[in-house]
């Protein structure tokens, strides 16, 4: 199934940049029909492509919250989707440790003004109700949280394909602690997540994974779908 989706998502993707083709991932891009590009110093790079005539970004580098170790990958997409829906997927061992987090800032008496080096994933905790339902797989609540504006925002976008890509990662591969965030919000897809381990399966299965994603987000809540 995962491999019909990635020639499905490749058919409208840009043509790949071959340059450094010894590159396993430059090589597996060019399979997809994804643009690749090297970013600097190290391991970082860039893929980009197409998903319901929308253009998508995926890139490897390191990690800019505090709560990922080492390196992430980080998508993000403008689907112009509906803007005021805001639907947030997040592991819960991430969730439960930015609510800790956040409680003891609070309590914190000594603490009177707001720490600008905190994410703003602790704000949408405050912001978002939790929700959920009854179609989906148990194992999937087990392993994740969802917050979204509107729960009927949430149930337009995941899918029990969406949800069972989230189950799937390879082995070895991330697990339920590994830090992990899908979400809609002001008409844009992100995915940040540790990439861990860094391995280009664990990077297929992502991008795989998101691009699904954006798909479903255009499909339910979409305005100007582009077939």
């Amino acid at each position: 199934m995962f491999d019909r989706l990635k020639k499905v998502f490749a058919a409208g993707a840009a043509t790949p940049d071959r340059t450094g083709a010894s590159d396993p991932v430059s090589e597996w891009a060019g399979t997809q029909g994804f643009n690749y590009a090297n970013e600097g110093m190290g391991n970082g790079f860039l893929l980009t492509g197409k998903v319901g005539g929308k253009t998508w970004k995926l890139e490897r580098g390191l990690a800019s919250r505090d709560y990922i170790r080492g390196e992430e990958l980080r998508a993000r997409a403008d689907l112009g989707i509906n803007e005021d829906a805001a639907v947030l997927i997040m592991n819960r061992p991430l969730k439960e440790a930015l609510e800790k987090r956040a409680y003891a800032i609070y309590t914190d008496t000594l603490q009177t003004t707001a720490d600008p080096s905190l994410p703003e994933e602790m704000r949408w905790l405050a912001m978002y109700e939790e929700v959920g339902w009854n179609s989906l797989q148990p194992e999937f609540w087990e392993r994740y949280s969802v917050l979204a504006d509107q729960r009927d925002n949430a149930l337009a976008w995941i899918d029990n394909n969406l949800a069972e890509q989230l189950l799937s990662w390879p082995t070895p591969g991330p697990d339920a602690e590994t830090p992990f965030i899908l979400m809609l919000l002001r008409g844009k897809a992100y995915l940040r997540m540790q990439y861990s381990p860094p391995d280009i399966a664990v990077l297929q299965h992502a991008a795989v994974t998101y691009t699904s994603a954006c798909a479903a987000a255009l499909a339910g809540l979409g305005t100007d779908i582009v077939l």
